[in-house]
């Protein structure tokens, strides 16, 4: 079982403050140690907050390495790629001079691009020195999707990086293949943060907590995993 550390806040606001905080920490925390750090992040609207604040802050941001989570399979100028959300929330300002790892490339799909963005992510500071992570309506976490194309391997993979093709709900909407962190490459970092939020989520997290089948339910298997140092943000 992960090793968890439960914060409910009472606000959107609060949890922003307190992710940004322990963000700048680990950071300025790894850079004084190693002079060099290691940061995956996630899309979606919770993060957002703290990506901006976090952009103006003082740090030494050439040094920073900040890498993809997961990434749907399309052009960075689609409006729903990951990769332009990070650009605009978090690589401006001070963060603006941060090393910038994609997991899109010119590959057809993202099977056949895997082995590039696996060789990349293995380049990365290792363990990563903190990731953070979302969780959708159905239990998915990165894009590890419930009974997804892949997932079973993604599951079981020493490799970082896995290519999924999701099975269509409202949750994926029409893009379906993603490249994302296996269950290895999340495991593989000194921290990870969870981000939740809604009581309908909540439920979804408790439900993950209780025995079962991660093919069901994705965020099963990193709740599972052993010594994984793992935050879980919680607001309504």
């Amino acid at each position: 079982m992960a090793l968890l550390n439960e914060k409910f806040f009472d606000s959107k606001d609060e949890m922003t403050e307190h992710l940004a905080s322990l963000l700048e920490n680990t950071l300025s925390s790894a850079l004084n140690k190693d002079g060099q750090a290691s940061m995956l992040v996630s899309g979606g609207s919770s993060p957002a907050p703290a990506y901006k604040r976090l952009s103006s802050l003082e740090l030494d941001w050439s040094k920073v390495t900040v890498a993809m989570v997961d990434e749907r399979w399309v052009e960075p100028s689609h409006e729903k790629s990951n990769e332009a959300f990070i650009n605009a929330t978090l690589l401006q300002n001070n963060a603006a001079t941060a090393h910038f790892v994609t997991m899109k490339n010119s590959a057809e799909s993202a099977e056949q691009g895997r082995n590039e963005v696996e060789n990349q992510y293995q380049s990365l500071k290792q363990p990563f020195d903190v990731t953070i992570l979302g969780m959708g309506p159905d239990g998915h976490t990165a894009s590890l999707f419930p009974n997804a194309a892949g997932l079973e391997a993604a599951l079981e993979t020493e490799q970082l990086v896995c290519a999924i093709n999701a099975i269509q709900s409202e949750v994926t909407g029409s893009i379906t293949e993603r490249m994302s962190l296996s269950l290895n490459g999340i495991a593989n970092t000194q921290h990870a943060i969870l981000l939740i939020s809604g009581n309908a989520k909540r439920d979804i997290y408790e439900e993950a907590k209780k025995p079962g089948s991660a093919l069901d339910v994705p965020l099963r298997a990193v709740l599972g995993l052993p010594d994984l140092k793992l935050s879980v943000f919680w607001c309504p």
